[in-house]
């Protein structure tokens, strides 16, 4: 399977490369506790408030999740800005907020300005712009390590919240390739960063180049690979078990991701 040719790097990562940040940051988040209700501003918003960071956006890929589960991904249809200011200030947002169904080999899309929540009880690889600019809305009633509850960012919150848009669900893969030996799905593509989710039979391999225009990050979901990489310098190549994520560097040179046994693997580019 040939790799896609990436021929730029977008603005908003060379911008995070010139504040001595890398443009992506991917997190495995085991959540045993529901985690706070958030939403982040988009890149215009926290530069002008912000002192210049850049927004976030992120998405989910449920590695696991029990029978029946669900999160939170956007607002109840017909949620205005009003309604939600007096049910957060009443502490009694659960009914304006909109739950999705979700299960393990999912993946969600969290825009910037889309309420969201993980729940207790699931794993999730979160792919994301590097940004620490996050407003709390709810955090159920918990305390921090001092006692107090942790504090809440209503104002900016309401600034970004995106009340127009659609709730949304799971994202629906479209298949960019399919062969006998495996199959390579469009998962996200945004500005910010893509998402493939690469399926290889056992026996296969997929074929790639990082020709200098960017980096690649892979990481493998399910089953076993190998990385290898001629500049690389490993002998054997380099293991990827799940979960591993590994960084290619955008003047690797060609390379190749090979499965004995099968694999499930993630693709991040910019």
């Amino acid at each position: 399977m040939a790799a896609l040719v990436v021929d730029h790097v977008g603005a908003r990562n060379a911008a995070a490369l010139a504040r001595g940040r890398f443009p992506l940051l991917i997190k495995l988040l085991d959540a045993n506790q529901d985690l706070s209700v958030q939403v982040h501003p988009d890149d215009a918003y926290a530069a002008a408030h912000e002192g210049g960071e850049s927004g976030k956006a992120e998405m989910w890929y449920v590695l696991h999740a029990p029978p029946g589960y669900e999160l939170i991904r956007g607002l109840a249809p017909g949620v205005t800005r009003e309604a939600f200011r007096a049910a957060l200030l009443r502490g009694d947002i659960g009914p304006l907020l909109h739950r999705i169904p979700v299960a393990a080999g999912d993946a969600i899309e969290v825009a910037s300005g889309t309420v969201h929540a993980i729940l207790a009880g699931a794993v999730v690889a979160e792919i994301q712009q590097t940004s620490d600019v996050t407003y709390r809305v709810y955090d159920w009633g918990r305390v921090g390590d001092d006692g107090r509850p942790r504090p809440l960012h209503i104002d900016r919150a309401l600034d970004v919240i995106d009340f127009g848009a659609p709730p949304g669900g799971a994202v629906i893969p479209r298949t960019l390739q399919r062969a006998r030996t495996g199959s390579s799905e469009l998962l996200v593509s945004r500005p910010q960063f893509t998402t493939e989710r690469i399926i290889l039979a056992p026996g296969a391999a997929y074929d790639g180049r990082c020709d200098g225009a960017t980096f690649e990050i892979w990481g493998c979901v399910s089953g076993a690979a190998t990385l290898e990489a001629p500049a690389a310098g490993a002998p054997g190549g380099v293991p990827l078990p799940a979960v591993r994520f590994v960084l290619l560097p955008a003047a690797l040179g060609t390379f190749a991701v090979r499965s004995a046994e099968g694999a499930t693997l993630l693709r991040v580019f910019v």
